[in-house]
């Protein structure tokens, strides 16, 4: 189904690199970290053989058009910060959601703004979207300011839908229409 690629985009003082098994141990870091990983979606990984298995199956859905996911590198020094994401294409509606995740080093340095302007930049003039969507958890306020600064609005709440570690956790939806 997408056939559009994230590599070689960048702003500022970061660019999107693909995906790729060769960044398992840099991935792991934040992949294996309780805090990153407990509000994102993606199941926490233990070992390295766990987060190559689940890039694998990254890869996997990037080869069947499911989904589209690039690696974000600071330009300098060269260092592999996050990743990010396209997924839950919806071709009628022409719809889909965002996501990312950056290092916990990161957090707080406007990284997450801007890949988050890249990827609006791409999904409406590349990908053609009539709307991008995003849901977050509760807990996870600092991914709320990086879509309300790039014009998402809160469309709605759904209540103790996330069960993380034994805690139900609401679900915060965005939109961002293509205007």
């Amino acid at each position: 189904m997408n056939v559009a690629k994230l590599e070689n985009l960048e702003g500022e003082r970061i660019k999107f690199v693909a995906l790729s098994l060769e960044d398992s141990v840099a991935i792991h870091e934040f992949a294996s970290n309780k805090d990153v990983s407990r509000f994102i979606g993606w199941p926490l990984t233990q070992t390295l053989e766990e987060t190559e298995n689940y890039i694998k199956k990254m890869l996997n859905n990037v080869e069947k058009g499911s989904h589209i996911y690039a690696n974000v590198v600071l330009k300098e020094p060269h260092k592999l910060i996050g990743t990010v994401m396209f997924f839950d294409f919806d071709k009628a509606a022409n719809h889909a959601e965002v996501g990312y995740v950056f290092h916990q080093d990161h957090w707080g340095n406007g990284y997450g703004s801007e890949a988050m302007k890249i990827l609006n930049d791409f999904a409406f003039n590349q990908l053609k979207l009539h709307k991008l969507h995003a849901r977050v958890t509760s807990g996870n306020i600092g991914s709320c300011k990086v879509l309300e600064k790039n014009g998402f609005e809160l469309e709605g709440t759904f209540r103790d839908y996330f069960y993380i570690d034994n805690t139900y956790y609401d679900c915060i939806c965005y939109g961002k229409l293509n205007t």
